[in-house]
């Protein structure tokens, strides 16, 4: 006979009274119910007053010695300092996890050594397990970090990160942003506005960079159009090595100068924002002698001319990551088989604003 919701909601209050707090997917298997009836059922508590509701928990009234969610429900996330690209994504996992009755810690790696020390420090704080973006300047730093990551036992998602083929951690997780796609929608974008000369301008100190970098090389090769369309850094100091001025940063005005080019694809944000003032400065009106997108789409809106712009789904990137974290965190838990490993691909967009136009 089923139970009734009188009788399930006493049971419910009588687990969470006992325990402190109880996350609201591990009281539905126990109580071999749905996730929405025992949501349901804690929501009615609450407003009866047995029970308080929290982001997936269900807490005691009595007081605490400690609010907030214990060490084993903590899950660790490893960034490179001052990426504000990851922000959103950031948030996006923070948010998801609260969802999950989970904390999120967040830990910065400071250099190109720093993601293997920000992990050990996650692991010393009692992570369950972890969502990882190294910076990975370059492909050395990539192998360098295979092996004390595919030695790790516990679970490890990789954000805006695939691991290659036949290597160590190909078998882990992964989410990130279609670039190829991101670049293809930026170069469909400006070839059909008649643009046939294209300067792209990038950043070549992540994998995300050499993504950009490669497909940009490829498609424009495939379009016939390569010979027209150069590659620079697009600072002296978004290369492997950010410490001297890269003689590869040349200016932008001058490179679009030599090429006889009529548009220019600028990776990232910050860096395109910088480069269009400079192009005014320098006599290069924006989009009239110039169309620029920008990649990444963090703050392009926010110059003195609305930027077009490559949008990546930060946010979607970061919640996908930790459900298959939590995906992973289950089996640990259960013992349940959780399925094959994931290497997911989200598609970009392109938000079309004030600096691209038609070619004169």
């Amino acid at each position: 006979m089923r139970e009734s919701a009188r009788k399930r909601q006493a049971r419910i209050a009588a687990l969470v009274e006992a325990r402190g707090s109880a996350r609201i997917t591990d009281l539905a298997d126990e109580l071999a119910v749905s996730v929405v009836t025992v949501r349901r059922d804690v929501e009615d508590l609450a407003q009866r007053g047995e029970v308080r509701r929290g982001h997936g928990v269900a807490r005691s009234l009595r007081p605490m010695a400690q609010e907030s969610t214990a060490t084993g429900d903590t899950i660790g996330m490893v960034v490179p300092e001052r990426n504000t690209y990851l922000t959103e994504a950031v948030q996006a996992a923070r948010e998801a996890a609260e969802k999950a009755g989970l904390r999120l810690a967040l830990h910065i790696a400071a250099d190109e050594r720093g993601t293997e020390r920000a992990v050990r420090q996650a692991l010393d704080a009692g992570a369950r397990g972890l969502l990882l973006s190294p910076r990975w300047r370059t492909e050395a730093e990539e192998r360098a970090d295979h092996a004390w990551l595919g030695a790790l036992e516990l679970p490890v998602v990789l954000v805006e990160r695939r691991p290659h083929s036949g290597s160590a951690i190909y078998g882990l997780d992964c989410v990130r942003s279609d670039h190829a796609h991101g670049v293809h929608l930026a170069l469909e974008h400006l070839t059909s506005l008649g643009h046939r000369r294209i300067v792209l301008a990038a950043r070549d100190d992540s994998p995300t960079a050499r993504v950009i970098r490669s497909e940009f090389a490829a498609q424009t090769a495939a379009r016939g159009i390569r010979e027209g369309c150069p590659v620079m850094l697009s600072s002296r100091t978004a290369g492997p090595d950010p410490r001297p001025r890269d003689a590869g940063a040349a200016d932008l005005a001058d490179a679009v100068r030599r090429a006889g080019a009529t548009a220019a694809l600028i990776h990232g944000d910050m860096d395109a924002l910088v480069l269009v003032q400079r192009l005014r400065e320098a006599g290069v009106e924006v989009p009239r002698d110039c169309s620029v997108v920008a990649y990444n789409d963090v703050v392009a809106d926010m110059g003195q001319i609305a930027l077009t712009a490559v949008a990546p789904p930060k946010g979607e990137v970061g919640q996908a990551a930790l459900e298959l974290l939590t995906r992973r965190l289950e089996r640990t838990r259960t013992g349940r088989w959780a399925g094959a490993a994931r290497h997911l691909e989200l598609l970009p967009e392109l938000v079309v604003r004030d600096s691209t136009v038609p070619l004169r």
